[in-house]
C-alpha cells in the first residue's frame, strides 16, 4: 500500500537546528548526495538521491520498507485475536521503526538537525499488530560524509509482558535495507581472503517466496560475505551498498520478478546484515553500518578505506 508523507502536528526540540512544527522530513544535503529521513514514520531513511538529481534509489511502497531499524525477540505467537495479521502469524516480538503492517506509524520523540548529522529518537510500532507500540526506544545517529552514509543505531527495551517469554536468540537485521528494484544486480565478496582485493562475485537474486500458512517470507540467506557488504547496482554497475562491520551472514533478494521499479513499486530489492542476538526484556542493542552510493568500484574502495580507519 502506497501512504503520502503526513506532515507532523508535534513539536520536537533540538539541540542542534530547531525542527518545527510541520516538518516532514530531516535533510542533509552533501556535495555528492542528498539523504532525508521521514519524521511521520520513525525518522527512517526515506530517500537517497545524487545532489544533482531528484531520482530515490530507496524503496518506500509500505511501511515494512524504508532503510529502518527491525529486532526480534521472544517466541513465535499467535496474537490473531488480539489483530495481529493473517499473514504475519505466527510472529516474535519485532518493535520496528517506521511502523505497523496497518500503516499506523512509530511516534517519534525527538529530532535534531546539524549541517552533515541528524538524531532521532522513537517508539516503534510491532510490524505483525494493529497499532500496537512496543515496550521500546529507537534512536538513530545519521552523517553523510560524500558518497557515504554513516548511522549508528540504538533500540532500548522496557518490555513487560508475559507472552513472549525470555532467552529465544533471532536474526537481527542490522538494518534492513530496500533499494528499488531498478538496483536488479547483487554483488559482494564471499571468498576466503577478505579485504586483499579478490575478485567480487555477482550472486543470483533470489525472488522473496511467502509462506502459504503465514509467518511471512523467505529471502535468499548467505553465510559467506567475507567483507561484510553487499551491493544492488544497475546494469552500468552504479548503486547501493550497505556495510555492516559487526554482521555475521546476510538476507537478500527481490520481492518480485520486476527490475525496473522505483520508490513506490511493489517490486523491491532487499538487503538486511544480519547478527545473532538475544533480545531480553531489558536488552539494549547498538550497531553501526555505512550505505555507500557509487560504481562497484568505488563501493569496494570505500568499504576498504572504512574498514581500515582512513575514510
Amino acid at each position: 500500500m502506497v501512504t503520502a508523507i503526513v506532515l507532523l502536528t508535534v513539536a520536537f526540540t533540538a539541540y542542534g537546528r530547531q525542527v518545527a512544527d510541520g516538518d516532514a522530513a530531516l535533510v542533509i544535503s552533501g556535495d555528492k548526495l542528498v539523504v532525508k529521513q521521514d519524521l511521520s514514520r520513525g525518522g527512517a531513511i526515506c530517500y537517497i538521491s545524487m545532489a544533482d538529481s531528484d531520482f530515490n534509489i530507496v524503496n518506500i511502497a509500505d511501511e515494512g520498507r524504508y532503510i529502518q531499524q527491525s529486532y526480534y525477540g521472544g517466541k513465535v505467537i499467535d496474537r490473531r485475536a488480539q489483530g495481529q495479521g493473517d499473514a504475519w502469524t505466527p510472529w516474535a516480538w519485532n518493535p520496528i521503526q517506521v511502523g505497523d503492517y496497518k500503516c499506523n506509524r512509530a511516534r517519534i520523540l525527538e529530532a535534531v538537525s546539524n549541517d552533515s548529522s541528524t538524531y532521532v529518537k522513537c517508539v516503534p510500532m510491532l510490524w505483525d499488530m494493529d497499532n500496537e507500540e512496543a515496550q521500546a526506544v529507537m534512536e538513530q545517529w545519521t552523517t553523510l560524509r560524500g558518497n557515504v552514509v554513516h548511522v549508528r543505531n540504538r533500540l532500548v527495551c522496557h518490555r513487560t509482558d508475559s507472552i513472549y517469554g525470555e532467552g529465544y536468540t533471532h536474526d537481527q537485521e542490522i538494518p534492513a535495507v530496500y533499494p528499488i528494484s531498478a538496483l536488479s544486480r547483487l554483488y559482494t565478496y564471499n571468498g576466503a581472503e577478505p579485504f586483499t582485493g579478490a575478485s567480487v562475485s555477482q550472486l543470483d537474486v533470489v525472488q522473496l517466496v511467502m509462506n502459504t500458512d503465514g509467518g511471512g517470507g523467505t529471502w535468499g540467506r548467505y553465510d559467506d560475505i567475507s567483507e561484510k557488504w553487499m551491493a544492488f547496482v544497475d546494469d552500468n554497475g552504479w548503486g547501493m551498498a550497505v556495510y555492516s562491520p559487526s554482521a555475521t551472514r546476510f538476507l537478500a533478494g527481490r520481492s518480485d520478478a520486476d527490475t525496473t521499479g522505483t520508490e513506490y513499486s511493489g517490486s523491491t530489492s532487499y538487503i538486511a546484515p544480519l547478527r545473532r542476538e538475544k533480545l531480553m526484556k531489558n536488552s539494549i542493542v547498538e550497531y553501526e553500518y555505512y550505505l555507500i552510493v557509487d560504481t562497484l568500484d568505488n563501493i569496494r574502495a570505500a568499504v576498504y578505506k572504512i574498514n581500515s580507519g582512513t575514510l
